[in-house]
């Protein structure tokens, strides 16, 4: 087995419960390095939803999934976490399941206890390849050109989203030497870059705001609400990196954030509360009249923005000009020039063609006895625990069937 991030490790342990003698290849010194700052260092679990709300939050490939989310569904991990490793759960916003520790590692420090009683033997080397011999795989070829034998491999490397964890795209190499297609890894939950202004406003936190996603025929191709963060290089935060999800197409096509500063006022409403704030700053300047209804880093942008000289006494503000500053609240655009690079991404969109994976056992439709966990597949979904889900569920199937290697 190679990998110890999330999957692997699911998968080690799941094959040792059933009896099978297990080897661990790991070339970290310490297993789950990038389980260990999800979450912001906190770990989002899992969901704690139906495999159908899952799967709607899979854009990429999620019926190739069905199998494996029912076979191991959020219910049961948090049972497994709960129950068999004794780490205590809550559920947040969003029904998104953490530690109540906030502790990522106590996740980790949990699979890796287990490990050890399950008498996994966890190896810190890197895996070369993978030996062959009429079709079917007989071990794994380090780097220092060992070889592990085994009647099964699970390759469980993760993608190539922040490579100082030891996600490399070791496994892509591996998997694409036997005859595997590779999709080509792009960043999916990664931040934007965008527009100069962002620079400007770098370090400001946005909470409770809504947006959408246009492409350059206004088509909407995503709504969202919660955080956003603006940065040096343009734009990140939870909602961000959910709707990035969406934007696969920069060769061919134009994205822009439609952001609403204020979603839980309707126009209506949001142009009476102008009203009466502008009457209570009448002889006020614009410039200064505006900060009891935005951030003071947002507030010289949208003035720019509403072509409303800042100098401007409040009372000889014309309607007209009160309707384009409703309109920048309501919808402030920020024209988005690409992602970041994958390197920077939560999760690796891409990796190996899901064509050529049984969904049903996760083993190689090339290669008797080769498995697939995690990550390395292509498949990559929302933020809200959905990934470790799919870790967590992939990694059991391969687990169960790398055992019991009877086909679908």
């Amino acid at each position: 087995m190679v990998g110890a991030g999330a999957a692997g490790m699911m998968a080690a342990l799941t094959a040792a419960r059933q009896g099978a003698a297990v080897t661990l290849i790991e070339r970290n010194r310490r297993a789950g390095k990038k389980l260990r700052i999800t979450g912001k260092g906190r770990c989002n679990v899992t969901n704690d939803c139906t495999v159908e709300t899952v799967l709607q939050n899979i854009p990429r490939n999620g019926r190739f999934l069905y199998s494996a989310l029912n076979r191991l569904p959020p219910s049961d991990v948090k049972d497994f976490f709960q129950n068999d490793l004794g780490v205590p759960l809550k559920t947040e916003r969003g029904n998104r399941v953490f530690p109540q520790s906030d502790n990522a590692n106590d996740i980790a420090d949990a699979l890796v206890r287990e490990l050890e009683r399950s008498g996994v033997c966890v190896r810190t080397a890197r895996a070369a390849s993978l030996c062959t011999e009429n079709g079917a795989v007989t071990g794994i070829r380090l780097e220092r050109g060992e070889v592990v034998t085994g009647d099964a491999v699970i390759l469980a490397t993760g993608g190539v989203s922040y490579p100082a964890t030891g996600s490399t795209g070791d496994g892509y190499r591996i998997a694409a030497a036997l005859g595997h297609r590779i999709v080509p890894p792009r960043g999916s939950l990664v931040p934007l870059d965008a527009e100069a202004c962002c620079k400007e406003l770098q370090g400001l936190s946005l909470r409770n705001i809504a947006i959408r996603v246009e492409n350059q025929r206004n088509k909407v191709l995503y709504r969202d609400f919660g955080e956003l963060l603006f940065t040096h290089f343009g734009l990140s935060g939870p909602v961000i990196l959910s709707a990035s999800a969406h934007m696969r197409d920069f060769d061919t096509d134009r994205y822009t954030v439609v952001i609403d500063l204020k979603p839980a006022l309707e126009e209506k409403t949001l142009d009476a509360r102008l009203v009466r704030d502008f009457q209570r700053n009448a002889n006020r300047d614009f410039q200064n009249s505006l900060s009891g209804l935005l951030p003071h880093k947002l507030i010289f942008e949208v003035i720019r923005r509403s072509g409303i000289p800042a100098e401007t006494k409040v009372h000889d503000i014309t309607r007209q000009q009160r309707h384009e500053l409703l309109q920048e609240l309501k919808h402030f655009t920020i024209q988005v020039k690409g992602p970041r690079p994958v390197s920077d991404a939560i999760v690796t969109s891409g990796g190996v063609a899901v064509g050529e994976v049984n969904p049903s056992t996760m083993e190689s439709r090339l290669i008797r006895g080769l498995y697939f966990a995690g990550e390395i597949l292509d498949v990559d979904a929302y933020t809200g625990g959905f990934n470790l889900q799919i870790a967590w569920a992939t990694g059991y199937t391969a687990g169960c069937w790398s055992v019991w290697n009877e086909g679908e």
